[in-house]
């Protein structure tokens, strides 16, 4: 009989249901100032959609090199440990979701490296791409303003002590944002902005959408620089299983809309 409810071993993993076949795994790379439990709630709902979800530290914000560097080897890692535990191998498709810096480690991180790599994926969610590298906030509360509207999400970056406090004036390296924004990896892309991030720059984000060879940029509506856990997380989620689950099918949607009048 299926039991519908993901469970956790420890921070940052979540399961598919028992009793459901695992459709896929997914590893999210948080963005700065965040911690493995910024992302709950994303990893509980595609949890839930029976796909195998992982949330890894967010990478140092210090040079390229050493970004690069400590990303491949918690992707590594996140694969090999998942692989390790189950006797039928790492459940495909394999996607990589990154918010904010994590986005941008994981675009520039893909442009560098080899298919070869173990951690290489089928597809890959950038959230939140930054086009500028730092923002002063003068308050933690100008800072959420620039984050979320959520007013759940905003209680739970306030009540994680891990969070790290005026992380967005921390500046990401603009060799690493170029490389971000120069990445052409022919591996289907989803690219998620809210239209009232504070942080991006749509027309750069549109640009480099149009140079991947498969790409679709999504935008939503009212949602702020955290797209992933803004007040439309629900609709974010549902287009990012839309996502994982055209993946399964070499990117035939399972939908089409054959007429509408709304």
């Amino acid at each position: 009989m299926t039991t519908w409810s993901s469970h956790v071993t420890h921070t940052g993993d979540h399961h598919a249901p028992e009793g459901l076949r695992t459709r896929g795994t997914v590893i999210v790379v948080p963005g700065r100032g965040e911690t493995r439990a910024t992302y709950a709630r994303l990893g509980s709902r595609l949890a839930y959609d029976a796909y195998r979800v992982r949330v890894v530290d967010p990478p140092p914000t210090t040079s390229v090199l050493t970004v690069l560097t400590a990303l491949a080897a918690q992707l590594t890692e996140a694969v090999e440990g998942i692989t390790a535990e189950r006797q039928d191998g790492l459940p495909r498709p394999l996607v990589l979701v990154g918010a904010d810096l994590g986005a941008a480690a994981l675009s520039a991180l893909l442009a560098t490296a080899s298919p070869h790599d173990v951690w290489w994926p089928d597809g890959v969610v950038l959230a939140g791409l930054p086009a500028t590298d730092a923002r002063e906030d003068a308050s933690w509360e100008d800072e959420l303003d620039v984050r979320t509207s959520c007013p759940t999400h905003r209680g739970v970056l306030t009540g994680d002590e891990r969070v790290r406090r005026g992380a967005l004036a921390t500046a990401l390296p603009q060799d690493l944002l170029d490389a971000a924004y120069a990445n052409t990896t022919g591996i289907p892309h989803l690219l998620l902005t809210g239209d009232a991030d504070p942080l991006a720059d749509l027309a750069a984000i549109t640009g480099a959408a149009k140079t991947l060879p498969k790409a679709r940029l999504a935008v939503v509506r009212g949602a702020h620089h955290d797209v992933l856990n803004d007040l439309q997380h629900r609709s974010v989620a549902a287009e990012i299983v839309t996502f994982l689950e055209a993946l399964r099918e070499n990117l035939v949607p399972a939908v089409t809309v054959e007429t509408t009048t709304w």
